[in-house]
């Protein structure tokens, strides 16, 4: 988590509303909605968070109560949690850092229950959440560069194409009216489905409530899961946010 905080302390350029002229007019919107002009370009966000995690299904997600931290950037992230009740409870991290992605998880802190790590299956998979999450609050980091771009779907919606570690990750955004953005998708490289294969399958999330910080406007509250958009939806993962600081990058 250290290692993905900002380290220097060099001034960070400001947000211009001319960065976003030329982009499709819903990124323009939700750049424009969701930054400050005059902002400085904040690209690293730390988060505590409370909310629920579902290990069941749709038809019986089973929520558990959970608690998490996690420091992201376009280029990374590390999400430490803790779910459950006196009875059960489990903990352990989520993350891609260096180019590589693992998740490990142990019953009690004690008993290994998730051990994955290392190959590119993982570190693909886990560099798509880290693109996918920085729209929900770390708006600065999907700005036009040398690895974002911008096309436009719809009236509504625009699809941001982000190189990380060699694979383009396309990430649709759709916001209402004000630039206010509403849901977060992608063709996620993911094995969650019944046949446990890697291939690209849809992921995402929705935004159900927003908060204001050092001149941003990010989510407060996020909804997500597997199979965004397809009548298999159900979102797995809730969060609420507590606390949340902005930095550069």
């Amino acid at each position: 988590m250290d290692a993905l905080r900002p380290g220097g302390a060099a001034a960070p350029r400001t947000f211009d509303p001319a960065m976003v002229a030329d982009l499709p007019e819903p990124a323009r919107r939700y750049f424009l909605y969701a930054i400050t002009p005059g902002a400085p370009l904040r690209l690293v966000a730390d988060i505590e968070m409370t909310g629920q995690l579902s290990l069941g299904s749709k038809a019986k997600p089973n929520y558990l109560s959970m608690t998490g931290r996690q420091v992201l950037r376009l280029d990374g992230f590390v999400w430490r949690v803790r779910a459950g009740g006196r009875g059960m409870w489990f903990s352990g991290s989520d993350g891609y850092a260096d180019g590589e992605g693992w998740t490990r998880f142990w019953l009690y802190d004690a008993i290994p229950i998730v051990r994955e790590g290392g190959g590119d299956d993982i570190a693909r998979s886990a560099a798509g959440r880290a693109v996918a999450e920085s729209l929900f609050w770390a708006p600065a980091a999907l700005l036009p560069s040398e690895q974002v771009r911008w096309e436009a779907v719809d009236g509504d919606t625009a699809r941001a194409i982000v190189t990380v570690a060699g694979h383009e990750h396309r990430v649709e955004l759709t916001v209402d009216p004000d630039g206010r953005p509403r849901s977060v998708s992608l063709m996620r490289w993911s094995r969650e489905n019944p046949e446990k294969t890697w291939r690209l399958q849809p992921f995402g999330g929705t935004i159900e409530a927003i908060l204001e910080v050092d001149g941003y406007r990010v989510a407060e509250a996020v909804d997500g899961g597997n199979w965004f958009g397809t009548p298999d939806y159900f979102p797995f993962y809730k969060a609420r946010v507590t606390r949340i600081s902005l930095h550069p990058g």
